[in-house]
């Protein structure tokens, strides 16, 4: 096994978050930490020479496609029912077991979501939090040499509806008879289900921000609602526009009287 501390030190270069591993398992913690610089990676690769190198999906996310014979499910053949214009040529590697990563860079307009079970055979790791190994560890080597492209408005919007539409599924057999609905029923379901169609989606979460401010809830805990909302409705506002939003009305509420609360 060879010292791949060049290899690292060549991904850190290009502005990528490098990660040392064993097997899978990161060597460091590095949940919400600022990426690795050179003199760290040397450190890190000097005590332990034989670490495997991962990427963090902080800037990219990946598609990773792969196969499960046990279960006959194919990974491949998901994803060629799908148009081929979501997935367009861009750096792509294989993996250990013969699956294959397709690596996008994330859009400025909008956010995409991680979702493990896309489709059968196919995961998308997109958490700022999360990492992909990457060639030359063992196991895994590049396809091509092509550049990073930027994802497909359509993939993302794509994935973002497969995901909204997997929190909003449930047990076929759970009967229940609802209890009389409130405000506050309607505010928890919008958080749940989403924004609901363009056109009205500014205005569904204005009222959705309002709302929770109303009621006391702390400015922290107001935009994180606001954000997973938004992650939740099948064509997402860009994030700046929650932002821009979500100022606003924080504005609105401390005219009308309100206080800054766990700003």
């Amino acid at each position: 096994m060879k010292n791949l501390v060049n290899y690292a030190l060549a991904y850190q270069a290009k502005g990528l978050s490098v990660l040392p591993i064993a097997g899978k398992q990161p060597l460091i913690k590095f949940a919400d930490k600022p990426a690795l610089t050179a003199e760290q990676i040397k450190t890190v690769w000097k005590k332990h020479p034989y670490a495997q190198i991962a990427l963090r999906t902080d800037k990219f996310f990946v598609v990773d496609i792969d196969r499960n014979h046990a279960d006959n499910i194919d990974g491949f053949e998901s994803i060629r029912q799908l148009p081929a214009e979501y997935f367009p040529e861009t750096l792509t590697q294989t993996t250990r077991h013969g699956g294959r990563q397709l690596f996008y860079l994330k859009r400025s307009d909008m956010r995409v979501n991680q979702l493990i079970g896309y489709l059968p055979g196919v995961d998308v790791k997109a958490h700022q939090n999360n990492y992909v190994v990457v060639a030359p560890s063992e196991g895994y080597q590049w396809l091509n040499k092509k550049p990073i492209v930027t994802a497909p408005k359509s993939l993302v919007v794509n994935i973002n509806q497969m995901r909204a539409s997997n929190r909003r599924s449930s047990p076929d057999d759970l009967v229940f008879k609802p209890r009389e609905r409130n405000s506050t029923t309607d505010l928890l379901e919008t958080i749940a289900n989403g924004l609901g169609d363009k056109g009205m989606r500014n205005k569904a979460l204005a009222g959705m921000i309002g709302a929770l401010l109303f009621r006391g809830v702390e400015a922290k805990a107001a935009y994180q609602l606001a954000m997973i909302c938004n992650e939740n409705t099948p064509d997402p506002l860009p994030e700046e526009e929650v932002n821009r939003t979500f100022q606003s009305m924080l504005r609105r509420d401390l005219r009308n009287g309100g206080e800054m609360r766990g700003g």
